[in-house]
């Protein structure tokens, strides 16, 4: 990843321009996108402009677009953002997906399933947002350590333990105002028992603390933090920002305070690590403390995993474009949306094969009406995943129910035969078996007689 260049300021090219009346019928958008001086300055121009009349054309129509923030970066300037229509238009769809009902086959979350979403959300976005950040463990390692309640066994793990706490820690602080004893706490959780420094959990970095994001393989300075001495006043402002209403000035939607969050935090860098995963939980809290509850069930971090470079990008520009989040807000709300199409084929997914299920069960119709919903879910699993184990301490998490309910839905399931049952230690498993449909129509079988 390489610095991009910086736009020439419009104070110099002003005096330049030629035919300032075609310059001034330009608008902040090229093709439908809102680029940057150093992707444009690769592009085609319009006919009979040189680039930098091109650009002083699309400076000047930002410039009605864009609005200051009580942020601002590490020289006193403000941070500014715009609305163009690509981000009133994604924010027009996050509206309708994220906050209000969302159309299916099957209600988007009924009552039975919606834990079980949950909790495989918040696992998904727990293991991505520590990968981001450095974590190795593999994913399916780290899902069952999560769904089990084992201990961690090192730092990578610890890291996503971690997440996963302040994950459902945010659940629950939805109506908390923001504030930077609140930051540190979550941040606290975050770290805790990751850092070669344990005393750096929960604080803000010191003097002689420096911070500089690298690109490692030029060592490059991509962005070199705020001063540590900074760093008190500036949460105090973020955090009034955070609780500020709809009728602040400037008006700042919702969606958009959620992401300006995550991005003052990471442009802040605050913390001597884990600021990523801290950021991204206060865009989780935002959100839901303005009502998205969708967004409880979506990972934007598997999607920032998936393009790293672009997630970088989106800052830079911004920095070194007169402090215009706008490339920022696009990028998330990119990414936002993706996450939820992610989440629609995922939930699809899933309602097909409890359906296929179901049907298996509906053929054995005496068999069906001794399980319950949780337990076509896992079977629903088992039947994909041959060898797979189950614990009670699993079981419960997954659906966040209590321990004998637990145990109750798993011993049923062996005493009907679906899974196999061997002690590990001081406690059960209980094994899909191989051939799950065959025993499935079998034990139905002995059921009609």
């Amino acid at each position: 990843m390489k610095l991009p260049v910086s736009p020439p300021p419009l104070s110099q090219l002003l005096p330049g321009v030629g035919d300032l009346q075609k310059i001034l019928n330009l608008g902040p958008l090229v093709g439908g996108r809102y680029l940057h001086w150093d992707q444009l300055r690769h592009r085609a121009p319009p006919k009979g402009l040189p680039h930098e009349a091109w650009w002083a054309g699309i400076k000047l129509a930002r410039q009605g677009l864009l609005k200051p923030l009580p942020l601002q970066d590490k020289h006193g300037q403000p941070i500014r953002f715009g609305t163009p229509d690509p981000v009133l238009q994604a924010l027009l769809a996050v509206d309708r997906q994220a906050a209000g009902t969302v159309a299916m086959d099957t209600p988007m979350v009924s009552t039975e399933d919606r834990d079980r979403y949950l909790v495989s959300s918040l696992i998904e976005e727990a293991i991505t947002s520590s990968q981001l950040e450095g974590a190795s463990t593999t994913r399916e390692v780290a899902k069952a350590m999560l769904r089990s309640g084992r201990k961690a066994r090192d730092r990578s793990e610890r890291m996503i333990l971690n997440n996963f706490h302040v994950m459902r820690q945010i659940r629950e602080l939805r109506d908390e105002a923001l504030t930077p004893e609140l930051v540190l706490a979550l941040h606290r959780i975050v770290t805790e028992e990751t850092l070669d420094d344990p005393s750096a959990a929960g604080r803000l970095r010191r003097a002689g603390e420096r911070i500089q994001v690298m690109d490692a393989q030029r060592s490059t300075v991509l962005h070199d933090p705020p001063a540590a001495a900074s760093l008190p006043g500036r949460l105090k402002r973020l955090c009034a920002f955070a609780n500020q209403g709809d009728d602040s000035k400037p008006f700042v939607h919702p969606v958009i305070r959620a992401i300006l969050l995550h991005f003052v935090v990471g442009y802040d860098h605050p913390f001597v690590d884990g600021n990523g995963r801290t950021a991204r939980a206060l865009f989780y809290w935002s959100m839901a403390r303005a009502g998205y509850w969708l967004m409880e069930y979506v990972s934007i971090s598997r999607l920032l995993q998936q393009a790293p470079a672009q997630y970088g990008y989106a800052y830079l520009y911004t920095e070194t474009d007169d402090n215009d989040a706008t490339y920022f807000l696009i990028h998330q709300l990119s990414v936002i949306e993706r996450a939820i199409t992610a989440l629609h084929e995922y939930l699809a997914r899933k309602a097909a094969e409890e359906r296929s299920a179901e049907k298996l069960l509906r053929h054995a119709p005496a068999l069906s009406e001794e399980i319950n919903h949780r337990q076509v879910a896992l079977l629903s699993h088992a039947l994909r995943h041959a060898g797979h184990g189950y614990t009670v301490e699993s079981h419960r998490r997954s659906h966040r129910i209590a321990v004998q309910t637990a145990r109750t839905d798993l011993l049923r399931l062996a005493e009907l035969g679906l899974l196999d049952r061997r002690k590990r230690g001081r406690a059960f498993v209980f094994t899909a078996p191989g051939g799950l449909r065959e025993r499935i129509e079998a034990a139905a079988a002995g059921r009609k007689r």
